[in-house]
């Protein structure tokens, strides 16, 4: 739940929420923003991705009170010019320029104020806790009833920095990558959070050697047989019987390219047979191919072959 107030101008503001934080640990939900704050410019709320929401956020100078007891949340900076701001996280508090590229993290269930006296413009990244708890116990062998992430003020992690830049782009151009690309980055992610900001050391073993000629050709033709459809890391992953960091791990290996840039290298072929030995409209071939839209193929199309897929098929 977020809520806009005027500024705090003394610790005394402050003390009582601190004093309500350490006192109880029922947590509220979390609401969209009222009137006081700027609603997202981008969300993909609208894009249907599983597992992650991540949203862009313009602010005036302000407060908010946020908290959940189903996500954990991270906040990764991107205003161009420092500004003052004070967090208090449960019993904690801490106040220090923010800039970008600074990373705050918030784990489910810790009460969160946050108070900034400059305009802010920010990417707020949500992962399930039930999310984070699969990855422990599947690709770093945590027990996921012992999976404790830490607060995080101000850091600097230029993993988790990229990975907040790879998904703004994707919020920036309409899903282009799709799905499969998201899941493969929420996956990262969490190993991430897990590598550097888990109570529990995680042992995360990045196996080498690639996919077995079995297992790549049991990938392969599941693809082919479902390339019309919406495919998920999480089949993929199920197929071999491994988590989807593993998966995305070792498939690159073989390969040399993650599963979603083959997917979509797969789907633009099959354009191609299309456009060649049939007639029917390109929106119509878009659809065979797994593409949602004849604007989605032919952004993919233009980019791997240089071409539209009209030109490609008066060609």
């Amino acid at each position: 739940m977020f809520r806009h107030k005027n500024l705090i101008s003394d610790e005394e503001r402050i003390r009582p929420y601190m004093m309500k934080a350490s006192a109880t640990s029922s947590a509220r939900s979390v609401h969209p923003p009222d009137k006081g704050l700027n609603l997202p410019i981008l969300s993909s709320r609208s894009q249907g991705w599983e597992n992650i929401l991540v949203e862009e956020f313009y602010q005036p100078p302000g407060q908010c009170e946020y908290q959940s007891d189903t996500e954990h949340a991270i906040c990764v900076g991107l205003a161009a010019h420092p500004f003052r701001l004070l967090q208090v996280k449960g019993d904690r508090r801490h106040s220090s320029l923010y800039t970008k590229g600074d990373i705050s993290v918030t784990p489910a269930g810790l009460p969160f104020l946050a108070q900034w006296d400059g305009n802010d413009h920010y990417l707020w990244i949500r992962l399930p806790l039930h999310f984070t708890q699969q990855v422990a116990q599947e690709a770093a062998e945590i027990d996921s009833e012992h999976v404790e992430l830490l607060p995080e003020f101000r850091t600097r992690n230029r993993s988790i920095e990229q990975i907040g830049m790879m998904l703004l782009g994707e919020l920036h151009n309409g899903g282009l990558a799709g799905r499969l690309y998201v899941e493969s980055l929420a996956n990262v992610l969490a190993v991430q959070l897990l590598r550097n900001y888990s109570a529990t050391q995680p042992r995360v073993s990045l196996y080498s050697g690639g996919l077995s000629d079995h297992q790549l050709q049991r990938v392969i033709d599941y693809i082919n047989d479902y390339l019309a459809e919406e495919i998920k890391l999480s089949d993929l992953a199920e197929l071999l019987g491994m988590s989807q960091f593993h998966f995305s791990h070792l498939f690159k290996q073989s390969m040399g390219i993650p599963p979603y840039q083959y997917v979509i290298q797969q789907r633009v072929e099959r354009a191609k047979q299309f456009l060649k030995q049939t007639q029917i409209s390109i929106a119509e071939v878009a659809l065979l191919c797994g593409f949602n839209s004849h604007s989605h193929l032919s952004k993919w199309f233009r980019q791997l072959t240089g071409m539209t897929p009209k030109a490609y098929r008066v060609n």
